[in-house]
């Protein structure tokens, strides 16, 4: 049985006549030295090329970059990146604002904040948290009554085949499509603005 011959430990300082630029950051190392290549070990030379780099590159780390010792273990802490990355995709062009935002942005009325935009208001009859719209709310409060005051008046006006039970409904209703109708002609208007730029 033979022994396995151990590879010679090749040198950590690795000399080159044009010193390598390093970007840290992104762990580059730029070789500007002209690449000569054996043809007979073609593998054998690209793998050579990549230690040196590899190499060049960790020495770079261990002298310049700052160690700390954790539980995890031991961590090298880089520099900020110095060299631009071209972007894959062409920068997103800014949307124009819609009719609501110029409004906003003229009259100084800022966003609501988390709190302001959570569902809840407190329901002074039950003496609870509720939400304010939605399953069970308090938008939806006097739907289920089993008994309610009608103004014989209004009641005279209303339209045939209509009840007062689905007044709040038809309400919400409306106000929805309202609200979309809105949208959509605010879209409309926010396109034809950028189709005139």
């Amino acid at each position: 049985m033979s022994i396995p011959s151990s590879k010679p430990k090749l040198p950590v300082a690795v000399e080159k006549p044009t010193p390598y630029t390093f970007d840290l950051g992104h762990l580059l190392a730029e070789d500007p030295n002209a690449i000569t290549l054996d043809r007979s070990a073609i593998e054998q030379s690209l793998a050579e090329i990549a230690r040196d780099g590899a190499q060049s590159l960790i020495n770079q780390l261990l002298t310049t970059c700052p160690l700390s010792s954790t539980t995890d273990g031991v961590l090298l802490t880089l520099p900020a990146p110095t060299t631009r990355l071209p972007r894959e995709k062409p920068v997103p062009e800014a949307k124009p604002p819609t009719k609501w935002e110029r409004f906003a942005a003229k009259k100084g009325i800022k966003p609501k904040t988390r709190e302001q935009r959570k569902n809840l208001a407190f329901d002074e009859d039950s003496g609870e948290w509720k939400r304010k719209w939605g399953y069970k709310a308090l938008n939806k409060k006097g739907d289920d009554d089993w008994l309610v005051a009608v103004d014989t008046e209004k009641e005279a006006q209303r339209k045939e085949g209509t009840s007062y039970r689905g007044d709040g409904r038809r309400q919400r209703k409306e106000n929805m499509k309202r609200n979309e109708r809105k949208m959509r002609k605010n879209e409309r208007d926010a396109a034809a603005k950028m189709g005139k730029k």
